[in-house]
């Protein structure tokens, strides 16, 4: 174990020492959001402080297996005793590092992915409604639940823009990677020659927000519009104004929901969907700002990065921003994304142990 690492988790254990005292002060029960703040702190510090004592008893048993060596009788033994705590060394090294990663609390949270289509035209649409399919078929893997929000539909029936909403087990977590520029690479279904074309598609993800950590907003700042929903919906289509679009007006940010025949579920839904948005914005805000002094691995999510290319007559995809290849493009379009879900992952958080290895 590096130093710089050993140091980190000594840290930890004289923090758990003092998360204990404050657990213990009668003035800290008085104020319940801190207690459970501090509670659930402690519990996460204390199996990380639990694990490195296994990890040091380990460390101890190795050198006392060292030991007995030189003693022909227990020789044997020995050997087996370093075999089994070098192999739990690495084991329980493996764990502490991984557990020391940060955490991003939004991680568990449901997800709003919108499309947009970019550069190409009725092409660029077509490629949004492919990739709402490839992201649909993959909630359907997971066992996710997922829902139309809004969608403004093209004229060969792929879309110009549409807002899912997706719940289920750390959905935020696993699709917050999808953010950015996809590009695709095909002969377009409207190529009478034959040609490749390149279009593309933006992708935004953002974490549902908090209702318990909702931003305020002054309702003075916002301009909420009725209006007739479009599309499917039998009957109901054209005859009520139940279709929201709010408007915060500093920002200029516009969100809107129109699957509910309930005008006020659909402005609940819109106003959540802003909300996000106006997280959204803040955090690309943020990291631009931190991308000056350090330059992330997997990408800020900026709407102008084009993370990813999906070349059909190859049928090859890359995401650019790890150097992935993968020759099985049919497949991830029919949604299975794990293996690139998986080495994003796996990137950010060889990211996150280099950064944590070189602190002091």
């Amino acid at each position: 174990m590096k130093d710089s690492l050993r140091l980190q988790l000594q840290r930890l254990a004289m923090r758990l020492t003092e998360l204990d005292a404050h657990l213990a002060d009668p003035q800290v029960t008085t104020d319940m959001q801190r207690y459970r703040s501090l509670a659930r702190e402690q519990a996460e510090v204390a199996a990380v402080v639990d694990q490195f004592k296994r990890y040091e008893q380990r460390e101890a048993d190795l050198e006392s297996a060292r030991g007995m060596l030189e003693d022909a009788e227990m020789a044997d033994m020995a050997r087996e005793e370093i075999a089994s705590a070098q192999a739990d060394l690495v084991r329980l090294l493996a764990e502490l590092q991984s557990a020391l990663l940060p955490r991003d609390p939004d991680d568990a949270r449901p997800a709003f992915l919108e499309i947009r289509a970019g550069t190409g035209g009725e092409e660029s649409a077509l490629f949004a409604a492919d990739l709402a399919r490839m992201y649909l078929r993959f909630c359907e893997r997971q066992g996710w639940r997922s829902e139309v929000l809004s969608e403004n539909a093209s004229d060969l029936g792929g879309y110009k823009e549409l807002v899912l909403r997706i719940e289920g087990e750390a959905v935020y977590g696993q699709l917050k990677f999808e953010s950015g520029g996809h590009r695709v690479q095909r002969v377009p279904a409207t190529e009478s020659q034959g040609r490749i074309h390149t279009s593309a598609c933006t992708v935004a993800v953002m974490p549902e927000p908090d209702e318990a950590a909702e931003v305020n907003i002054n309702p003075s700042e916002l301009r909420i519009d009725t209006f007739r929903a479009s599309g499917a919906g039998g009957q109901h289509v054209n005859k009520t104004d139940s279709a929201i679009r709010i408007t915060h007006l500093p920002t200029g940010i516009v969100a809107e929901c129109q699957d509910d025949r309930s005008q006020h579920r659909n402005k609940a839904k819109a106003m959540a969907v802003l909300l996000a948005r106006l997280r959204d914005k803040e955090r690309i805000e943020r990291e631009a700002k931190e991308a000056a002094t350090r330059k992330s691995l997997v990408g800020t999510g900026d709407r102008s990065d084009r993370i990813r290319t999906y070349n059909f007559p190859q049928g090859r995809l890359t995401d650019h921003r790890i150097n992935l290849t993968l020759y099985k493009l049919g497949a991830i379009m029919e949604g299975d994304l794990g293996d690139v879900i998986a080495a994003l992952q796996s990137a950010q958080a060889q990211n996150q142990l280099a950064a944590l290895e070189g602190a002091v």
